[in-house]
């Protein structure tokens, strides 16, 4: 079962960039469109690049290694050489904080 994990204050999220956290052994790549805030997995899944590296397209982060893209919003892959989704974790924001439904990682 999923918790709720806070993450950091949204004011401290760069808007427009990629961060990368960890927690509970997941690794994660947070993006900040406005007061929007989507997760994914941060490792490609095509090539296992950092995504929060990558740079941001609309609503889509470009792998920095091979120029894969994912949609923020789902985590699908939308360009080769990627052909499968990136893992997407549901946040919510709560009184100015980002919060993530995780499980620990195995």
């Amino acid at each position: 079962m999923n918790e709720w994990v806070r993450i950091a204050p949204l004011e401290d999220l760069p808007e427009g960039r990629g961060v990368r956290v960890d927690a509970l052994g997941n690794r994660i790549a947070l993006f900040r469109i406005g007061e929007a805030v989507y997760a994914l997995a941060d490792r490609c899944s095509h090539a296992e690049a950092s995504l929060a590296e990558g740079e941001i397209y609309d609503d889509e982060v470009e792998c920095p290694r091979h120029g894969a893209t994912f949609e923020l919003a789902t985590g699908l892959a939308r360009t080769l050489p990627a052909t499968k989704p990136q893992q997407k974790y549901e946040v919510k924001i709560t009184d100015g904080d980002v919060y993530l439904a995780l499980q620990e990682a195995s």
